[in-house]
């Protein structure tokens, strides 16, 4: 039974990461998106 309970809390631990990678690869792409908007907005001026 603590075999099980522990490899069922890695995997939830992991599965956490996991989604919190996610938010954070998101984030950085939507700020190099707008700073990308912002470079070719001033170029445009």
């Amino acid at each position: 039974m603590p075999k099980t309970f522990a490899a069922v809390a890695v995997v939830l631990v992991a599965a956490f990461t996991l989604a919190a990678c996610d938010n954070t690869v998101r984030g950085v792409g939507r700020d190099m998106r707008e700073t990308g908007d912002a470079v070719q907005d001033t170029a445009n001026q």
